[in-house]
């Protein structure tokens, strides 16, 4: 038997950061992403050895220990240990033996949401393997707790419920972790235009997220009267982005994007730098009007609103810096589950 999972990444094209607590606790967050044709992956084959594999297929690491009730979190492969440990002891109470093999078509610190896609493909196998009773919000909250809870994992909420859920989602982020996911009924041609425009550009950098989200966190809590009233302007943006992309006004998607980046700069130190500065405004120049860095900041994908026939232009511009171009498509599925 085996037992596979799939689950997309996805791009926050509004409202990023503001699901992250305190903020989302104190003044409510909102939300806009959509996922695309990228995703995390998981394989479960049972074993009857006692044994526990785990493999990581991209960071080419493989782990092998014997079957406890729980495992040692220790810095290897952490987030295959804590879902493992998180499912034996809320649902099948004994030690289980297997091979769960990995794999994401991003790197790790890209902006994607890959880590947080990853918790939910893999505990998507589990509740496959073992036919555990979860629901998409539970799932999703399950897979938020894992990451931010029990591994301590600082970020926000958004990728694991636009991992579970798939589609375009205008978020909402309440007080005592509530989430509400509202799926936009988007026209397709505004799709297909919009998938067209938008190029996602990686830099062939990475950074590791959770120092930016850790001093953006400092900030709220500090009242710090710059971050503030950033995050409540991106909250802004992300009902902005509602309204343009429901409407079919795709013209006003880049100068949106653009206002928000302006703000996602105030968030804390590193969500920018001159190297990324430099790449935006080469963009700017070449026809782009506007676009934002994906995630937290400081590095990874870089995507960019290009309107009319300026999308070559810009992809043409963005060659000096040594990164690549992405093509991709939005995914309309979350995450899919099934056994052979």
């Amino acid at each position: 038997m085996i037992i596979r999972s799939k689950a997309p990444l996805r791009l926050g094209l509004a409202g990023g950061g503001t699901d992250v607590a305190p903020f989302s606790e104190l003044y409510g967050g909102a939300i806009l992403n959509a996922t695309i044709s990228m995703y995390a992956y998981a394989t479960i084959q049972p074993r009857t050895d006692g044994k526990i594999v785990f493999n990581s297929i991209d960071k080419r690491e493989v782990y092998e220990l014997n079957s406890a009730d729980r495992l040692p979190v220790d810095g290897k492969l952490d987030l295959h240990k804590g879902i493992y440990n998180r499912i034996v002891r809320d649902f099948v109470k004994k030690p289980l033996s297997f091979e769960l093999s990995t794999y994401v078509d991003a790197p790790p610190g890209s902006g994607l949401g890959t880590s947080s896609t990853l918790v939910v493909a893999i505990v998507g196998a589990f509740a496959e393997w073992l036919n555990l009773p979860l629901g998409e919000y539970d799932l999703a909250h399950l897979a938020f707790e894992i990451e931010r809870v029990d591994l301590k994992m600082a970020g926000g909420k958004q990728d694991q419920y636009a991992a579970t859920f798939g589609g375009v989602n205008f978020m909402e982020f309440f007080k005592e972790d509530k989430v509400i996911v509202n799926p936009l009924r988007i026209r397709e041609k505004y799709l297909d235009e919009l998938a067209h425009n938008l190029i996602l550009y990686h830099t062939e950098t990475s950074r590791l997220s959770s120092k930016i989200i850790e001093q953006q966190t400092k900030n709220v809590m500090a009242k710090n009267e710059k971050s503030l009233e950033a995050m409540h302007k991106l909250r802004e943006q992300a009902v902005m982005m509602k309204e343009a992309i429901l409407k079919g006004e795709l013209d006003k998607i880049g100068e949106i994007l653009d206002f928000g980046w302006k703000f996602k700069k105030n968030l804390a130190e590193g969500v920018s730098n001159p190297f990324i500065d430099e790449i935006y405004e080469e963009a700017i120049r070449a026809g782009a009007t506007g676009g934002k860095i994906s995630g937290a900041g400081g590095g990874g994908f870089i995507f960019f609103y290009c309107p009319g026939n300026t999308r070559s232009k810009v992809v043409e511009a963005l060659k000096r810096f040594g990164g690549q171009t992405k093509r991709y498509e939005f995914a309309s599925k979350g995450l899919t589950t099934w056994t052979i």
